[in-house]
């Protein structure tokens, strides 16, 4: 058994790419997307087709419009070789409006519901773990439309969306540690702060130890890799998602993988937190890490849609 048939054992495997052409060779249960993923999907000749309906089809229609339906094209190319649910994101210039993300969101459900998809079963709107985010993944929950909250870096922003009842939330493990090695600098000891050690590791294992002993729901999905050491760290998470690359690479070893999370067993002995909007953004001000790559993720996946855009405007959008 090759380490990736092992990890499925315990946990959903979820790809994270727009090039969904690949997915025939991991065969994951679930696909994640992101504005940067599609963005580079479509500067590709095999897909750059896609882009070019979508214009074609939709011209004089309002640009962001159009990209959502360039989005609900790939979700829904990705449905129909997996099978279980695609992320769709919500363009995350809206990331602090919360009544333009609940617009957004049931706008990209009602496009893949003209598609003949079962969006309850098969769908997840991506939004960014910013408080308006959050309450805005409330508001999607309760209508039935289930939500997958990215860009999250901290306890505190787990902790809430877990309070908001959320479908998922998706840790970013590897930008975690990319702030911290980055901040130590010369002083870095990769083999100190590898495997169990890592501090996005350590991040997930916190959050999905907290959400197991006081039997929250949500599903935990580690997220942003940068080497299969992490992904390996946490075996028995819920959900991982992970690049085709790194797929490929656990596909390829053989070495014995063992279980490192299991809900029976690792659950945190913390005491049930709760915050309001104010505690929420002190708690986050107080993480300097998850402050700053909460910010930054939103201005990368920002500047991606604004590409994307331009993209789109060249083929006559």
């Amino acid at each position: 058994m090759n380490q990736l048939d092992a990890l499925r054992q315990w946990t959903t495997v979820v790809a994270d790419t727009g090039d969904f052409k690949q997915l025939s060779i991991s065969k994951p249960q679930d696909a994640t997307t992101n504005p940067s993923l599609i963005l580079k999907a479509v500067q590709k000749t095999e897909y750059r087709p896609l882009l070019d309906a979508a214009v074609k089809k939709h011209s004089g229609k309002p640009l962001d419009e159009v990209i959502d339906r360039l989005l609900v094209s790939f979700g829904t190319e990705i449905l129909s070789i997996i099978p279980g649910r695609v992320s769709t994101e919500v363009d995350a210039r809206l990331s602090f409006d919360t009544a333009a993300t609940v617009a957004r969101g049931e706008r990209i459900v009602a496009l893949y519901k003209a598609e003949g998809i079962d969006t309850e079963k098969r769908l997840l709107i991506k939004v960014a773990s910013t408080w308006e985010g959050i309450e805005a993944a409330r508001q999607l929950e309760q209508k039935g439309i289930r939500t997958n909250l990215t860009l999250l870096f901290s306890f505190a922003q787990a902790v809430a969306c877990g309070a908001a009842g959320v479908q998922l939330i998706s840790p970013f493990v590897g930008r975690i540690y990319d702030w911290y090695k980055k901040s130590a600098g010369s002083s870095w000891d990769e083999a100190a702060n590898a495997g169990a050690n890592d501090p996005g590791v350590k991040s997930v294992r916190q959050i999905y130890g907290y959400y197991k002993q006081h039997g929250i729901k949500t599903e935990v999905m580690g997220a942003s890799f940068r080497n299969v050491g992490q992904i390996k760290a946490l075996a028995g998470c819920d959900l991982l998602t992970i690049s085709p690359e790194l797929l490929a690479e656990l596909a390829a070893s053989d070495q014995p993988l063992q279980r490192a999370l299991d809900p029976k067993s690792n659950g945190a002995d913390v005491a049930k937190v709760s915050y309001d909007e104010a505690s929420f953004r002190f708690a986050l001000n107080e993480d300097a890490m998850a402050t700053e790559k909460l910010a930054e993720g939103i201005r990368a996946f920002a500047a991606d849609a604004v590409k994307l855009e331009k993209l789109m405007q060249e083929s006559g959008a």
